[in-house]
């Protein structure tokens, strides 16, 4: 099992979307049952069928409570993001104070 790497980019083998890591921990990251691949090590032998995945959107970031691994989608795509099988959770945004 490979850790997340923090500052780390990843992509969906064969599909669109691309992820950055912002908080690294030990744990796989996958997009269905594919473990996603380093960006610039993508092995092009590899692809996932993501018919029917849910889209990820640009901006959104994504948390997996047990092992505190978080990314921050930077390309959006179809992928059912998941961290050794458990589904990653939408982190909300954070509300600051207001400055008036």
């Amino acid at each position: 099992m490979a850790a997340a790497q923090t500052g780390k980019r990843y992509v969906v083998p064969g599909g669109v979307a691309e992820f950055i890591v912002t908080k690294g921990g030990p744990g796989e990251l996958r997009c269905g049952d594919v473990p996603m691949q380093m960006r610039g090590a993508e092995d092009a032998s590899v692809t996932v069928d993501t018919t029917g995945m849910e889209t990820v959107q640009l901006g959104k970031r994504y948390k997996d409570e047990q092992t505190g691994i978080e990314v921050l989608v930077v390309k959006p795509g179809p992928c059912a993001l998941n961290v050794d099988g458990r589904a990653m959770e939408l982190l909300q945004p954070k509300v600051l104070p207001s400055a008036d």
